[in-house]
């Protein structure tokens, strides 16, 4: 494989002389000897196919993002909420969990079935018809009058195409962005939820004064745009070149490698990614027709299956989502005025974060800022709990200011150790984690674990809360020291390796640890799966 050792062979060209010397070496012979990565180019057509896919995260953002707003908007409260004795409108734990909880719930079942539509469609077009069905939940959830069930089910029909491009966008990112910049364009998808979060903030901030329907179903409906524009944009960009190899386009993958990379057709980087994705096609071919029990059973797949539902899973157990969804809520049990501020100030630090985060996934790798993300998280949430159970007063919040004024910080701080690290990163470890030939169906499973988590504590926190106040911040503070071993001992630092280096690296039992500084050029050429299953080689 190129990546494994560099050809000493030159490449044919048609100005070769008829007697078969070889050509005066040209800038592009002479740049084999140059890492893949390091030959290609940041291009206008790469950068534009991750921020347009993004757009998918910046739906699932916004659909986020919002319902925390609407919980404390009058005439949502009049028309879905239980009426009390002194004619108080407020939402049960129940009930709010269920309006909340839905969306993942969607989310999850979405994420299960976009595997297969990835394979049988493609993956733009089915990025396409996912941002579609998006518009069917909203139609649902505006055209709700009083009934809560169905504004929930509308989001549970929501649920289902944010949970598909979920899956359906870091796998066309990552299947198709050249390596330079492949996690920067993956960890995109994290910077449109944020993005997607805040400008929900503000939409329900500018509309909570209305005093008609208006003051949520204006947010509501603006969703389409975000779902029309993902749909047709989505479709003037090319199909991933993995996908496009695996149905016998060549040339199409070739082309499309080349212009994303910046470099010509027959450059030898994109003649190395073709003999790459040509090897790992071949191998997977010679196994036979691949089956959701292989994801536990090929060779190394159960170590990566579980190491991506673990991660995906970890995402939502640092915490991170529970000051999103229920953000207003309890800074308004802190004793500020307007929590809707509070909710902006929440999401600007998010965005802010987010976009120095794309630096540390360019610079830093994946195994350091995955490992500091978590340590930072979880002496905030150390604090948090301390601060909310024994400093704040909570029967009369305004007695403490102090104590509110920490807990905002350090709910803003563990913020930005989330959206700098396990925010953006997780998407671009997980889509590098899985050979070609799971990769669908490894990455939809691992989605699926995100969402599950996304339902649980979107859910429960309400009980939780009610139950053990401030205390709850303990519980995302021991996840994360879980995550930190979990990331020490079992996460490959994949930094600006191709798609194929990644899979030979799990192949060869790679020892994490040591995993940066480990040398492709040094394996024999020719490493089958078979052959690194039994070898179990340690570098």
């Amino acid at each position: 494989m190129p990546f494994l050792k560099h050809h000493t062979d030159q490449v044919e060209t048609p100005n070769a002389g008829a007697s078969g010397s070889a050509p005066p070496a040209t800038k592009e012979a002479q740049g084999a000897e140059i890492p893949a990565a390091k030959q290609q180019r940041v291009t206008f057509i790469s950068v534009f196919l991750g921020v347009v896919a993004s757009i998918g995260g910046f739906m699932f953002g916004y659909v986020s993002g919002q319902i925390s707003g609407f919980f404390n908007m009058a005439d949502f409260a009049q028309r879905f909420g239980e009426r009390q004795e002194n004619g108080e409108y407020i939402f049960g734990a129940a009930r709010q969990g269920t309006i909340v909880g839905l969306l993942p719930v969607g989310c999850l079942l979405g994420a299960l079935i976009a595997g297969q539509l990835a394979d049988v469609l493609g993956r733009r077009l089915a990025i396409s018809l996912s941002a579609l069905w998006s518009c069917v939940g909203i139609v649902i959830e505006i055209s709700s009058q009083t009934v809560w069930a169905q504004f929930a089910v509308g989001r549970l029909v929501t649920g289902c195409s944010i949970g598909a491009l979920s899956v359906l966008v870091p796998m066309y990112q990552s299947e198709s962005s050249p390596a330079i910049i492949r996690g920067i364009l993956v960890s995109t998808y994290q910077l449109f939820i944020t993005l997607g979060i805040w400008t929900s903030y503000m939409v329900d901030w500018g509309t909570a004064h209305m005093e008609s329907s208006a003051s949520w179903r204006i947010p509501n409906g603006i969703g389409f745009l975000w779902s029309l524009i993902l749909c047709v944009g989505i479709l003037v960009l090319p199909e991933s070149p993995r996908h496009a190899y695996r149905k016998g386009r060549e040339d199409e993958a070739r082309n499309t490698i080349a212009r994303l990379a910046g470099v010509d057709p027959q450059h030898r980087s994109v003649h190395d990614q073709i003999t790459e994705i040509r090897v790992k096609l071949e191998e997977e071919k010679s196994s036979g027709k691949a089956s959701w029990f292989e994801i536990f059973t090929g060779p190394r797949m159960l170590y990566r299956t579980l190491l991506g539902i673990v991660l995906q899973a970890g995402q939502q157990l640092t915490g991170a989502n529970f000051f999103f969804y229920y953000g207003t809520t309890v800074f308004k049990s802190t004793g500020l005025s307007d929590s809707y501020v509070t909710q902006i100030v929440l999401g600007t630090v998010n965005v802010a974060t987010t976009i120095a985060g794309l630096y540390v996934v360019q610079k830093v790798g994946r195994r350091k800022a995955l490992i500091a993300g978590a340590a930072g998280m979880m002496v905030c949430f150390f604090i948090y709990a301390f601060v909310g159970h024994y400093a704040l007063d909570s029967a009369n919040p305004m007695n403490t200011p102090q104590a509110g004024s920490a807990l905002i910080v350090f709910s803003c701080l563990a913020i930005a150790a989330f959206a700098t690290t396990w925010g953006p990163l997780v998407w671009a470890v997980v889509a590098e984690l899985y050979p070609s030939r799971y990769r669908a169906p490894c990455m939809a499973l691992a989605t699926a674990s995100n969402w599950f988590w996304n339902f649980m504590i979107s859910f429960f926190t309400r009980f939780i809360t009610d139950a053990i106040d401030y205390f709850y911040g303990f519980v995302f503070a021991g996840c994360c020291a879980a995550l930190i071993v979990i990331v020490y001992f079992f996460v490959i630092e994949t930094k600006d390796r191709s798609l194929e280096e990644v899979d030979t690296m799990y192949l060869l039992h790679v020892n994490p640890i040591k995993s940066s500084h480990w040398d492709g050029s040094k394996v024999p050429e020719g490493v089958t799966e078979d052959s690194a299953h039994e070898e179990h080689a340690e570098v």
